[in-house]
């Protein structure tokens, strides 16, 4: 018998983190095949993957519970049962952004559209300067917006994203970013949840050129643009966030470990810790808990909530 073995354990310096949309509606995650793409470049992950950084505290606990059934007297083991399944992981981003925040939120996460002149006060942002119109032609990570590119900076965030038309369930391009239970009046609501951002490199021509594409793609006729003051969490609202991620840890002889879970569901709102910086400062950092959800395996129909993978260069 042939029996191959690692020389070596995997030693790792620290684990990175990719995330991918989730089809809400159908249930329908993102899938790594690591097969194909195990050794991916960690700084151009495969579409639509995209990178969320380096993590911390990296840990994933199974709460699942194996029974015995028992038979004969005395009472023998037989054979052994799952009888429930349960995988949570957690971790905290190194760094911040929108991506980041949106997965640590645990609920809707909204951008801060730029208000205007004299607007109420609101917690999340008052009434926003009106949307700008994509105009044709437009790309991911070219807006045609003609005379209107006066409003607006290079260097600022924007988002791009459909006005709110009284639309029910899940709402947001590219990703949910939100679920409505009953209608609205705000007509930017939905630019408001939505993850279809990206900041202005360029502007020139009646053109906003973005430094990376849109999650969303090739802007719609019926899209819009707003600017972005910032982004905001709301600890008690109703809406789980939901993602396929992919963690990747790769050792010094080149080999990788992965975890790829099909569908997290953010289990915390919104918390993060500090730690010391040095010269009396302290460093903020997200944190971030999801439960595992199953999805089936199409080999042979079995329910998985993670594949784990070892890859060797």
């Amino acid at each position: 018998m042939t029996q191959i073995t690692e020389t070596m354990p995997p030693t790792v310096r620290r684990v990175r983190a990719y995330f991918a949309p989730v089809d809400r509606t159908a249930k329908q995650p993102t899938i790594f095949d690591p097969a194909q793409q195990g050794m991916f470049a960690l700084d151009t992950p495969p579409a639509p993957w995209i990178d969320l950084g380096w993590i911390t505290g990296f840990a994933r606990k199974s709460g699942t519970k194996i029974e015995p059934t028992l038979a004969g007297a005395p009472a023998v083991p037989q054979m052994q049962s799952r009888s429930a399944i349960d995988a949570t992981v957690s971790f905290q981003f190194a760094s911040w952004g929108k991506l980041q925040m949106a997965l640590a939120a645990g609920s809707q996460q909204m951008n801060l559209l730029k208000v205007q002149s004299g607007a109420t006060a609101s917690g999340s942002g008052g009434l926003a300067v009106p949307a700008v119109a994509v105009g044709s032609g437009s790309t991911a990570t070219a807006l045609q917006v003609g005379t209107a590119s006066a409003n607006f900076t290079a260097g600022e965030t924007v988002v791009v994203d459909v006005d709110y038309t009284g639309q029910l369930g899940f709402v947001g391009s590219g990703v949910s970013g939100a679920y409505v239970k009953s209608a609205l009046t705000d007509v930017d609501y939905i630019r408001r949840v939505s993850l279809n951002v990206a900041r202005i490199s360029v502007i020139a021509n009646g053109t906003l050129t973005l430094e990376q594409p849109l999650l969303a793609g090739v802007p719609t006729s019926a899209m819009k643009v707003n600017s972005v003051a910032g982004f905001c969490d709301r600890e008690g609202s109703t809406f789980f966030q939901e993602w396929s991620v992919l963690f990747v840890a790769e050792g010094q002889q080149g080999e990788r470990v992965l975890w790829h879970y099909p569908r997290l569901q953010a289990m915390a709102s919104a918390a993060e810790s500090s730690a010391a910086g040095g010269a009396g400062f302290e460093v903020l950092r997200q944190s971030a808990a999801f439960r595992a959800l199953p999805v089936k395996d199409p080999v042979d129909g079995e329910s998985v909530v993670c594949f784990r993978s070892f890859v060797a260069c």
